[in-house]
């Protein structure tokens, strides 16, 4: 039986938003885990805000448009305190930096269209960053990593303005919400050490680097931390090639 072709022409329109649909549904299981993970800590965010002094929707429209996590905590206390525009521009620099670093291995490259990657730049976070980053992680197509990245986006800006609705309710007394970025970042790396490989000198150099960094810069560790475990991996890869080279 001949198929004519109006109907030809009109399967690839019908496939289109299944493909969609799927990409979508994928990077919502990918981030899953992840995004119920940023919920307390954006709760605890929007609550910490209004406690603050600061209108309930202070916290969505910061978690929106600046999209900061770590930022945004020490962003509120200066906000409050009235800190100069330039002493908030250099705190940004210095939690942020780390975000340089990221960029050198986040697939930016798979990430069609100048909207896309300007949106992906801005999306990137250190969730997005260790999901993206996983052997799995490597056939991931554009349209699954902008979902991803918005949905964990949607997590944040969510919790953080359900928190500042919610914030008047919780007693003051309440402490430990503020610990779920530290559990967060430990499901992460949990989660990482079956792509390792073997590679344990890679974890044991940004152990170092942050034990390093701790105790020579401990006002800027984190940045003093990234720069100390790139100088290591460039290191490390020099030697190793040589030792290629010389076999």
């Amino acid at each position: 039986m001949e198929t004519s072709p109006v109907v030809e022409r009109s399967r690839p329109a019908l496939a289109l938003p299944s493909r969609k649909q799927s990409e979508a549904r994928a990077a919502f299981h990918d981030c899953a885990s992840v995004g119920l993970g940023m919920i307390p800590l954006g709760l605890a965010f929007g609550a910490l805000a209004v406690q603050s002094g600061l209108d309930w929707w202070w916290a969505g429209l910061s978690a929106a448009l600046i999209y900061g996590g770590s930022f945004e905590f020490l962003l509120i206390g200066m906000v409050v305190a009235g800190a100069p525009l330039l002493s908030i521009a250099m705190a940004a620099f210095l939690v942020q930096a780390r975000h340089v670093f990221y960029a050198l291995s986040f697939p930016l490259d798979r990430v069609r269209g100048r909207l896309g990657k300007t949106y992906s730049t801005f999306a990137l976070t250190d969730e997005a960053y260790a999901l993206t980053a996983t052997e799995q992680s490597r056939s991931w197509s554009s349209p699954r990593i902008l979902w991803l990245q918005l949905f964990m986006h949607l997590y944040w800006a969510g919790s953080a303005t359900a928190g500042a609705l919610l914030g008047s309710l919780i007693p003051e007394g309440v402490t430990g919400l503020d610990f779920a970025l530290t559990a967060l970042f430990t499901v992460l790396a949990l989660d990482a050490i079956p792509d390792l490989r073997g590679d344990v000198p890679t974890p044991v150099l940004a152990l170092l680097s942050a034990v390093a960094a701790r105790l020579i810069f401990p006002d800027q560790m984190l940045l003093a931390a990234f720069a100390l475990f790139t100088v290591g991996l460039l290191a490390r890869h020099l030697t190793t090639g040589r030792k290629h080279r010389h076999a």
